[in-house]
């Protein structure tokens, strides 16, 4: 197939790419700049140059496609309202050139739009309350193709998408334990992040494309939920620091920001057995704390 990537050049989109083109998939990625184009030729892309907000340019990518997957939002994270029209506005617009045409158009979303303190499937509805129901809006607009002749479908990343040069929470949790001197867990910190290595989460973005069904909601989740305090120990360990126990209140003061002591403090364990049978999908790769403790997490300063 003839793939139009958005968010190709980012975090997880590299790997994905790469995945895409080693199964003989011919790729194309948007670029908004001239080291994105770079990137994505050395990963043997063509780049599309544009932007999420070149509507025009989006729109032409997807026609001339044979699947869509877009992974890239961006915006300010200050106005999450706007970051959220972005989206599904771009959404839209990738979607509209595959009605009726039983292609493929497969979405970013994130395991932290379901609800906290229990095991959630594919199964279950997000929270339209949580901590990342912005995110909703852009899994309904993609969903909503699936009535329109569109092989639409949403993949929920894990709040960790693991590996070398990640950049992600984890780089910043291990910031402001170099920057602190103490790394925090908040409570007793047996709240639980799902998490998954960039190179699974790259089989499932192909899988998705190439035989998800229309109107699937599918679970980037290799573990299920890793503890905080288990994460927090291991970045302890590997920076030679004490680790402590944070109040809700100190830890809005301890992290970068209030929302991020809440992330840090979200109790979000998600299952993928439902997307693991759907689609064949078997993650192979490192856990969490195998890379925190063996990859590049602690061998360099975090930024």
């Amino acid at each position: 197939m003839h793939i139009f990537v958005t968010g190709g050049s980012g975090q997880t989109g590299p790997a994905v790419v790469a995945e895409l083109v080693a199964a003989g998939h011919n790729v194309t990625g948007l670029a908004r700049s001239d080291a994105a184009a770079t990137r994505l030729e050395s990963l043997g892309a063509t780049p599309h140059r544009g932007s999420l907000d070149d509507h025009d340019s989006l729109r032409r990518g997807a026609e001339a496609a044979d699947g869509v997957l877009h992974m890239a939002y961006g915006g300010d994270f200050s106005d999450l309202d706007d970051m959220m029209r972005r989206d599904r506005t771009a959404i839209k617009v990738l979607g509209q050139p595959l009605e009726r045409s039983g292609k493929p158009l497969v979405i970013t979303s994130g395991t932290l739009v379901m609800p906290a303190g229990r095991e959630t499937t594919e199964k279950d509805e997000p929270d339209a309350a949580g901590i990342a129901a912005f995110r909703i809006a852009g899994e309904g607009a993609c969903l909503s193709f699936a009535a329109r002749g569109v092989r639409a479908s949403v993949v929920r990343l894990a709040p960790t998408v693991h590996g070398p040069e990640d950049h992600g929470f984890i780089p910043m949790l291990i910031a402001t334990a170099q920057k602190t001197g103490v790394s925090a867990y908040v409570g007793d910190g047996t709240n639980r992040w799902p998490a998954v290595h960039r190179l699974d989460a790259a089989v499932l973005f192909r899988l998705a494309l190439e035989k998800a069904p229309a109107g699937s909601v599918l679970h980037g989740v290799a573990e299920s939920g890793v503890t905080m305090k288990s994460i927090a120990q291991t970045i302890a360990r590997g920076l030679d620091l004490p680790t402590v126990s944070l109040t809700p209140d100190e830890a809005a003061r301890h992290y970068v920001s209030p929302f991020m002591a809440r992330v840090y403090g979200f109790d979000a364990p998600v299952s993928s057995a439902h997307t693991q049978d759907l689609l064949g999908w078997s993650p192979t790769h490192p856990t969490l704390l195998h890379d925190l403790e063996h990859g590049d997490y602690l061998a360099t300063p975090a930024s």
